[in-house]
């Protein structure tokens, strides 16, 4: 290989008269050169911005992809500058996976069509999802990653190319003054009592030297000067750029804001038409079933929680008893507790009594239960402090 060995000694000696310069500052032995106050601050703002953007970034990619090892494949995608393979959500496996349990268990059974149901409805959010993931990454993730790896480098290119021009111009500031030092060491007049004239003509001879040297040090300063000058102003012209940078971002905020809301609004609605598909389906099964065990078994078991969970709007009011005993002979106020048998329940909807004998209900309340001889099995009695009714069992899920 053909090395330029003057030009690789000369920079070998730039760099280590650099650091003897900046070892100096640090040790409190040299001067340094000030940046005016508005680069500094200009300095500071750019920090502060590149600091930020790093923290959103980052956030943002864990937002979107929780997955750290999903995330290490896609770096390296995008560094060795390859396509990322499409990457199934989980929504849309949840959805194939009900699917295929619906085949195995019978699509003509209620819960294999329902698993149908749900399983597609997961897709659709699934595919949502991956809608909304492609957008954020390209309106706003892009963008910020843009900045950190395009904008920013320069600048912080441009940053050490500035600091390497102000050690410079320290150097040179400090050669200058040793030279004049020198300077006036040499030209000061002979002791011609102690000396010779040969001295004095030496003395003279290292005068003029040193004032070639002088003369030599503020032509280097005057250059190194100009240099740092036209670096801090090419510094200063892309830190202001940091502005526009904060114009771009926050278009770029408003983008993802509005890919969120998009978003989260198709999963709302595919929710409210799979609620309603859901009710419309199986509302008149879900409170006849239960009626049916109820009777069977008597009152020992509320709904379980799976099938209250599938039930998206309350179940249908029971029809009121009509038999003597529930119409006449039985006085709500007149009923006692049983000395065993009463349960708690927890309330799983809003209920409005429908007449005095009746107690209104609130969702999520727990109130006390039991039943007396005679009773319909669609209804109970339940209790809250001094207030007593009857209440409708598919309306409770009985706790103990």
């Amino acid at each position: 290989m053909d090395f330029n060995v003057k030009k690789l000694a000369s920079d070998a000696g730039v760099f280590f008269t650099r650091a003897v310069q900046y070892t100096e500052e640090k040790l409190g032995q040299a001067e340094k050169t000030e940046l005016d106050a508005h680069l500094e601050n200009l300095i500071a703002r750019a920090d502060c911005t590149k600091n930020w953007t790093e923290k959103i970034f980052r956030q943002t990619e864990v937002l979107l992809q929780p997955n750290p090892s999903a995330r290490i494949e896609e770096f390296f995608y995008e560094k060795l500058d390859r396509k990322i393979p499409s990457r199934t959500t989980n929504a849309e496996l949840l959805g194939q996976y009900m699917q295929d349990a619906a085949k195995e268990f019978g699509p003509g059974t209620p819960y294999g069509s329902t698993l149908i149901t749900v399983g597609d409805y997961q897709r659709r959010l699934g595919g949502a999802e991956r809608e909304f993931l492609q957008t954020s990454a390209i309106n706003f993730l892009t963008p910020l990653r843009n900045f950190l790896e395009g904008d920013w480098k320069t600048i912080s290119k441009e940053r050490r190319l500035l600091e390497n021009r102000r050690l410079d111009l320290d150097v040179c500031k400090a050669r200058l003054k040793k030279a004049k030092l020198a300077e006036a060491k040499a030209a000061a007049a002979p002791d011609f009592q102690e000396t010779r004239p040969r001295n004095y003509v030496l003395s003279a001879s290292a005068s003029a030297l040193w004032s070639e040297e002088v003369d030599k040090a503020e032509h280097e300063l005057r250059v190194a000067q100009t240099e740092f000058d036209r670096q801090a102003e090419v510094t200063r012209l892309l830190l202001e750029g940091i502005s526009s940078t904060h114009v771009n971002h926050l278009r770029c905020l408003h983008e993802f804001v509005e890919a969120q809301a998009a978003y989260y609004a198709q999963c709302h609605k595919h929710m409210q038409d799979l609620q309603k598909e859901l009710s419309s389906a199986n509302g008149d099964t879900f409170p006849n079933a239960f009626a049916v065990n109820a009777s069977t078994s008597g009152v020992s078991a509320g709904p379980s929680p799976l099938s209250t969970a599938t039930l998206p709007s309350p179940p249908s009011r029971p029809p009121n008893p009509s038999n003597a005993l529930e119409s006449g002979t039985l006085k709500i106020e007149e009923v006692k507790p049983p000395a065993t048998g009463t349960r708690k329940a927890k309330v799983l909807y809003d209920y409005d009594a429908a007449d005095t004998s009746e107690l209104s209900l609130l969702a999520d309340e727990l109130i006390t239960v039991y039943t007396v001889p005679g009773m319909d099995p669609d209804w109970l009695i339940g209790e809250r402090g001094n207030q007593k009714g009857k209440v409708p069992v598919t309306y409770l899920e009985l706790l103990s």
